[in-house]
């Protein structure tokens, strides 16, 4: 049965369903089946490599789309475990996320080295890993935001991962540091056979202004997008631009008027939009997360993420609480939902 597109948007169906895109499609590479033949098989990138990211995007309900559905579930490690999946206990059990993710359909299941370590013999082969190597870990006192490694590269390689990910928090103090180590580890993962995903984050209190916050401002999130593809980031994973004008706002770094002009509008496809142009033009493929559970508000919120995403020329979504802190059969069907935006022809590239 065809998702009732117009029912879920609501008032905002019109809208997202028929906006053409400031930035022309004709000027952009839109996710598609080809992108590994097309893009990446005239890259440096090792031929396992290649394998790695065909494994990756060939499985589930997206499989051989071009567009993919990815599990993540490491909030237990900054957000606490308690946080997490007390509204959901059974999500304590890392197999739980594992088979969640399997009968989702998912492209792929990301986590931590524990999570997926502990039961790789059993279903590395079963569903492609995505291992996250580093995270924040939001326990000392005070509370510190900083990205840092878990384990290694090798670790992922010997329990089956496909690919691995990291984030970077880009503005921040110690996002040098981070740059290095991610690059390095990255490098690393090519040499091993496998894709990278760089969640491509800002952090940086004078994000900032006047009560108003930038850190999801197109043009900044677009800028870190670049930094994430110059660093050789497979994939990039970005959060959904929420405003624009973070450069005016902070009076730091380089821009130019015509990103705000010429490029970009305040349609969040249009912004969207101008976030996967920073990904080499999109022959880097961008996904974006779902963010946080809202509650009654989940499925909408998802589903609309997906269209700006699709209509945008992104590859997919990557998306974790609005699911896990729902009962299982809940969860499912959004993750579903997502899916089958992806599926419908009626979405079409902005």
């Amino acid at each position: 049965m065809a998702l009732d597109l117009e029912k879920i948007l609501g008032d905002k169906a019109r809208m997202l369903l028929e906006h053409r895109a400031k930035i022309p499609k004709e000027q952009i590479y839109a996710a598609n089946p080809k992108w590994l033949d097309e893009v990446m098989a005239g890259s440096d990138r090792p031929a396992p490599v290649l394998r790695s990211l065909q494994n990756l995007l060939s499985h589930g309900r997206l499989g051989g789309t071009g567009y993919t559905s990815i599990f993540p579930v490491d909030q237990g490690i900054e957000h606490s475990a308690g946080a997490s999946f007390a509204t959901n206990p059974l999500f304590f059990d890392p197999e739980k996320i594992i088979q969640f993710a399997m009968e989702a359909g998912c492209n792929g299941v990301a986590s931590s080295f524990g999570v997926l370590g502990i039961h790789a013999r059993k279903y590395a082969h079963k569903i492609p890993f995505i291992l996250k190597l580093n995270h924040n870990e939001f326990f000392s006192m005070p509370n510190r935001y900083d990205q840092t490694m878990f384990g290694t590269v090798k670790q992922a390689r010997d329990m089956g991962a496909v690919a691995v990910g990291a984030t970077v928090y880009w503005g921040s103090a110690e996002s040098a540091r981070q740059l290095n180590e991610v690059s390095e580890a990255f490098a690393h993962a090519h040499e091993m056979g496998m894709g990278t995903i760089l969640w491509c984050y800002t952090r940086n209190s004078g994000f900032k202004v006047d009560g108003v916050d930038y850190h999801g401002a197109a043009d900044f999130t677009g800028q870190a997008n670049h930094l994430g593809v110059s660093i050789q980031a497979d994939i990039i994973k970005q959060k959904l631009a929420t405003n624009n004008g973070g450069y005016k706002a902070t009076k730091h770094g380089k821009t130019s008027e015509k990103v705000y002009t010429d490029l970009t509008t305040d349609h969040p496809i249009d912004l969207c939009r101008y976030q996967l142009l920073n990904c080499f033009s999109g022959k880097i493929p961008l996904i974006n997360s779902g963010g946080e559970s809202k509650g009654q508000a989940d499925l909408t919120d998802a589903v609309e993420t997906a269209v700006v995403n699709k209509r945008a020329g992104g590859m997919g979504l990557i998306l974790g609480r609005k699911a896990f802190q729902k009962p299982w059969k809940e969860g499912l069907a959004l993750v579903h939902a997502v899916q089958d935006v992806y599926l419908d022809p009626r979405v079409t590239i902005a």
